[in-house]
């Protein structure tokens, strides 16, 4: 039981930087919401495993929150930010799709090197999940800065918070307070970008954030 609770904790794990890496490679919209999407959902399944086999009930609270809010509500809402703003393109990116999964291929590589190194001492099963998260970190930072659709940057952005969470939940989860307060400040975050995507479309008539710098007279 040991051995498949460490197996399908990794899986899981994995699974969410495979998904990560599918973020990077859309480049469409909706495509985009839905895998951020099932990256969620396979985040709930991951932090519900660790409430499992490390007998943390609280955590089944955090797996409740990552599947009603990051899996459904947040997607659901976006989906209709993207109508109300009538986005039907591809995504503008600011490197070709091959560098920029080149440039994860490296992230991951050196998140490996890093973590585990670093890990040496640490529980087997938290070292490998922790590897993982932090990939999942960089790579939702290096789509926040290689697309210049605002939607897929605040996708990033909630990428890379899904990492965050990833490590906390591996390295024996974090306290309830803590995650509750998390939650909310993603919700409240979330709120924030809807109305600056508004702003954006209603002062610029674009979501693509180069639109900002011709504003400022410079040049893209």
């Amino acid at each position: 039981m040991h051995t498949i609770g460490f197996d399908i904790a990794h899986l899981l794990a994995g699974s969410m930087l495979v998904l990560s890496f599918v973020l990077l490679y859309q480049d469409r919209i909706r495509a985009v919401l839905n895998t951020f999407a099932l990256q969620a959902l396979v985040l709930s399944l991951s932090v519900g495993w660790q409430a499992l086999i490390q007998d943390a009930p609280h955590l089944y609270i955090t797996a409740l929150i990552a599947l009603s809010f990051k899996a459904i509500v947040i997607p659901v809402a976006l989906r209709r930010i993207i109508v109300k703003l009538g986005i039907h393109r591809e995504i503008d990116n600011v490197v070709g799709v091959g560098l920029a999964m080149l440039a994860g291929i490296g992230l991951v590589a050196l998140s490996m090197v890093v973590m585990l190194r670093v890990t040496a001492e640490a529980d087997p099963l938290a070292r490998e999940d922790l590897a993982f998260a932090l990939s999942v970190v960089l790579l939702g930072l290096l789509m926040m800065v290689t697309r210049r659709n605002a939607v897929s940057q605040v996708i990033g952005f909630m990428s890379l918070e899904n990492g965050l969470i990833l490590a906390a939940t591996g390295a024996k989860g974090m306290p309830l307070v803590v995650e509750i307060s998390v939650a909310f400040s993603i919700l409240i975050a979330f709120i924030v970008i809807g109305i600056f995507l508004f702003r954006i479309r209603e002062r610029f008539d674009s979501v693509d954030v180069s639109a900002l710098d011709d504003f400022r007279g410079e040049q893209r």
